[in-house]
């Protein structure tokens, strides 16, 4: 029997390889061809895939969502609550019927969280991620600018998100996008400039029938839109964006905002009320507008929250309670090479008190702990001892070999 390609016909000796089956063969080159056709044929079937709306009894309601968060996060309790209901309300958008009766159909509502430096914006987006059953991805908004500049178009927001949905636009069209360093795109001047702001407020208004809910052609590997290039389709009406920014100054536009209505007794004894440590909590959307984003986008974020700054009692707090604690994962660390690592009281008052120097959040507390234990780190393992303490001397010693003292 002479042995030929079942698909093409080529013989033993034209194909490189032929490979056999049951009642025939297939050459490399049908078999690539077959590939090929499957793959496509796959992604079409993506396109079509209708997602599936989530069952309501697996969905976390609002206080399971929140003790979640609080197992890894220190304080912030209005910003919790605020996100956990906005999950939660978004997961119960997805899963109302498409034939509702009554006519009320249940529109999604933006977050915006404004506050300063270290105090857990992306952390609670990261940690919320665990917990979610719908794709979530977390983006940067410096890297984007607009459309025919260097640098990223805000289409590729989708694109990441299509990616954690491994390419299924369903699960895409329901996920949740966390958009980082928000205030990074405010508008650069308030007078028009003879030249384009095109990472400020053109990245803005690109934003925008993207936030508010469009179909977008969206390039699945990411980078500028080809000609050639195949797009994959992705409604974004139900998508839930959760912006964040440190949004750093605006304290100064609240002060002015919050001045401007100091006439008559009145306001003077209203006035003396006004927290002057933690002005971010008096944040109204006004202030977002006079720091550089516009009105437009303003709008599309319903949902305004604010992340107090950390105080000493949190800082400490922050140092040891947390699932995922920074005192936790040197512990761990050591507990790696067979070391006991402890820290006196002391020590790690010490710790807390250079953070607030810095002002620097959460992230303070990592640099000086990483400074502190920088010298034990290289030392202890080579010296098989069983344990390791650090003292409010160590902390000392070290913090001024490292001249953070």
């Amino acid at each position: 029997m002479k042995k030929a390609c079942s698909f093409c016909g080529r013989s033993e000796r034209e194909a490189r390889l032929l490979i056999s089956g049951v009642n025939g063969f297939i050459c490399e080159e049908c078999a690539k061809q077959a590939y090929q056709i499957v793959k496509e044929a796959g992604m079409e079937a993506a396109k079509k895939e209708e997602p599936t709306p989530p069952s309501m009894q697996r969905i976390p309601k609002p206080k399971e969502i929140k003790d979640y968060l609080d197992q890894y996060i220190i304080g912030q309790e209005e910003a919790k609550r605020y996100l956990s209901v906005a999950v939660y309300n978004h997961y119960k958008r997805l899963s109302q019927p498409v034939d509702e009766k009554d006519g009320v159909e249940i529109e999604k509502s933006n977050i915006i969280m404004v506050g300063p430096t270290g105090t857990g914006k992306t952390l609670m987006a990261r940690t919320i991620a665990k917990l979610l059953d719908v794709p979530f991805t977390i983006v940067d908004a410096t890297v984007f600018t607009e459309a025919g500049y260097v640098g990223e178009d805000v289409e590729s927001i989708l694109s990441r998100l299509l990616q954690v949905a491994d390419y299924k636009v369903g699960p895409t069209e329901r996920g949740i996008v966390f958009i980082d360093e928000i205030d990074k795109i405010a508008r650069k001047q308030d007078n028009p400039s003879i030249t384009r702001d095109v990472s400020g407020e053109g990245v803005q208004q690109g934003l925008l029938k993207l936030l508010e809910g469009t179909s977008v052609n969206v390039p699945p590997k990411g980078g500028r839109k080809h000609p050639d290039q195949e797009y994959i389709a992705v409604d974004t009406r139900n998508i839930l964006f959760i912006c964040g920014g440190a949004f750093d100054g605006i304290e100064r536009k609240i002060a002015q905002r919050l001045n401007t209505h100091t006439v008559g007794y009145n306001s003077v004894q209203n006035m003396r009320h006004i927290d002057k440590d933690d002005l971010m909590k008096y944040v109204q959307p006004q202030d977002l507008k006079s720091f550089g984003l516009i009105p437009e986008i303003i709008g599309r974020l319903p949902i305004l929250t604010y992340l107090n700054p950390l105080d000493r009692p949190a800082l400490r707090r922050i140092l040891v309670e947390p699932k995922n604690s920074i005192i936790k994962q040197y512990q761990k660390l050591f507990r790696m090479d067979g070391i006991e690592l402890t820290f006196t009281d002391e020590a790690m008052e010490t710790i807390v008190d250079k953070a607030v120097e810095y002002k620097l959040g959460a992230r303070g507390l990592r640099s000086i702990v990483e400074s502190v234990m920088m010298d034990a780190m290289f030392d202890q393992p080579s010296r098989h001892v069983d344990s390791f303490e650090v003292t409010k001397e160590y902390v000392t010693e070290q913090l001024g070999k490292s001249h953070l003292e």
